[in-house]
């Protein structure tokens, strides 16, 4: 069995080397142009030419949650398309979400920006009542933030495609129930995939809908968003706030105005990152499943984008 490695942007060596411990036997090179033909593929970013050159892939393995990237590219017409579907990225969301919410909640940015000009304050504390949190997108990761908002004891609200029942949150499912949902949220977080339907879906009609005093955490892609209508309803004061950690150019433009924007607080795409490890042992797992014709998770349906 031959597996190729084509990731952009990432050191091959310590893939390669765990890719060949968990697979003894097979066949694991780094892609080069003219490469002979390979069985799977572990991909991230990979080029056009890749695919037109391994036309007869069985498996494709995206070491990243998203895969709309790859979605715009042709794949080979028979290949199984698979993403992570945890590998510790899971536990980073909750960790980064629930960071992000507890820290708008208790006014941590606001004590920090006191403390920079030696100033000693004091702020009421808000009721959690006040602070219902919607999270757009329940799959692996969405469920995971959502369940564990539930243990600080804030409503919390889930939104997805189809109907979902998680304990202690409120589920809402469909366009139908969508604007219901935003109406009920003061503070959106944003775990959907990225996909045609989802494109631009935080947008002015959208994130106007949320309660007045909103905060916006846009944890998934950075086409989710429009950014001049966020800047635009930040200033207006109906919304308080946003953390964004992905944005529609990575790295973010130096004159891009989030940057500077007093209400907004960015970090560098960072809110869960892939763990090698982990990663290698879930796509060595399905590897040997797909070979033996076993079904496994995290099959990606060409058709919805997910």
């Amino acid at each position: 069995m031959k597996i190729a490695f084509c990731c952009t942007g990432t050191k091959p060596e310590p893939w390669i080397e765990g890719l060949r411990a968990a697979l003894p036997g097979a066949a694991v090179e780094v892609w080069q142009a003219g490469a002979r033909a390979a069985d799977h593929a572990v991909v991230w970013a990979p080029p056009q030419q890749f695919f037109d050159e391994q036309p007869q892939l069985k498996g494709v393995f995206n070491i990243g949650a998203g895969v709309d990237a790859l979605l715009k590219l042709k794949l080979p017409p028979k290949a199984t398309v698979v993403r992570l579907d945890d590998a510790g990225m899971s536990v980073q969301m909750a960790e980064y979400v629930c960071h992000a919410v507890i820290r708008h909640f208790r006014e941590f940015d606001a004590y920090e920006a006191d403390i920079r000009v030696g100033k000693w304050s004091y702020r009421k504390p808000a009721e959690r009542s006040d602070f219902p949190i919607g999270v757009m997108g329940l799959g692996v990761l969405g469920e995971r933030v959502a369940r564990a908002l539930t243990q600080f004891e804030f409503p919390v609200m889930g939104w997805s495609r189809s109907v979902k029942q998680i304990s202690g949150v409120r589920c809402f499912a469909s366009a139908a129930q969508f604007d219901d949902f935003l109406a009920a949220s003061r503070v959106l977080v944003n775990l959907l995939p990225l996909t045609a339907e989802t494109l631009n879906i935080m947008r002015l009609d959208t994130l106007s809908k949320l309660q007045p005093g909103g905060y916006v955490i846009n944890v998934a892609r950075g086409a989710h968003l429009v950014d001049e209508d966020l800047l635009t309803l930040l200033d207006s004061g109906h919304l308080a706030g946003a953390m964004l950690d992905v944005f529609r150019t990575e790295p973010l433009p130096p004159v891009h105005p989030f940057w500077q924007h007093p209400k907004i607080t960015i970090t560098p795409h960072t809110s869960a990152r892939t763990l090698r490890d982990q990663s290698i042992a879930q796509i060595a797992g399905k590897i040997r499943s797909l070979e033996a014709g076993q079904p496994i998770a995290g099959t990606v349906d060409l058709t919805r984008g997910y």
